[in-house]
């Protein structure tokens, strides 16, 4: 994360607080990583040449924490398959909002054929994270796509990550494989699943 200032972008007109909140999520043994305080997250902003409401940065900041925590909790979903995930750490980070996925954009392409069954929306964001297993010293990179979906009825917004190990090592192809095979099978059974009541011989 680049360093960000706390001081006052030129022509900010609102006051915004200059509190981290720390996250949950490790950099180390010693340490777990910082979100950006309000203002950081407005004079990033600025930095990237965005207009913001300025009164909207402290909402953006917790949705941002929020996604983030998300993410991290399907990254340990994933590493449980190896270990109990305990001494995992986020090592480094890098935000490729420009760059779609294979992934995504298989999906775009899927949802161009068929619009009625796939979303034709692309992420509005995608994060490329390195996670370091501390019992073995590996490193794994995942990549998560970031959608919007459709908000609540009160108007509340919606989202959706797409989590997965990048397919750039043997044991990310293997993690990615007997997942989807387990998705594929779990929706068989359910598919096939007698109907309460009916008795099978």
């Amino acid at each position: 994360m680049p360093a960000l200032p706390q001081t006052p972008a030129q022509n900010q007109s609102v006051r915004l607080p200059t509190q981290r909140t720390e996250s949950s999520i490790p950099r180390d043994t010693s340490a777990k990583w910082e979100y950006p305080s309000p203002q950081q997250f407005y004079n990033a902003l600025v930095r990237k040449g965005w207009e913001t409401p300025e009164e909207h940065v402290e909402t953006m900041v917790e949705i941002h924490n929020f996604l983030n925590e998300e993410a991290w909790e399907e990254v340990l979903k994933w590493e449980r398959r190896h270990n109990n995930a305990e001494d995992l750490a986020l090592t480094r980070f890098m935000g490729r909002p420009g760059e779609m996925s294979p992934k995504a954009r298989f999906w775009m392409f899927a949802g161009w054929l068929f619009p009625s069954r796939f979303n034709t929306e692309p992420p509005f964001d995608r994060h490329d994270w390195i996670v370091r297993r501390a019992n073995t010293g590996e490193e794994v990179r995942y990549v998560i796509d970031y959608y919007s979906a459709p908000p609540e009825p009160d108007g509340s917004p919606v989202f959706s990550l797409d989590v997965r190990p990048a397919l750039d090592s043997l044991g990310s192809v293997k993690d990615r494989i007997a997942v989807a095979t387990e998705d594929v099978w779990a929706t068989f059974r359910e598919n096939n699943k007698p109907p309460p009541g009916s008795r099978t011989q």
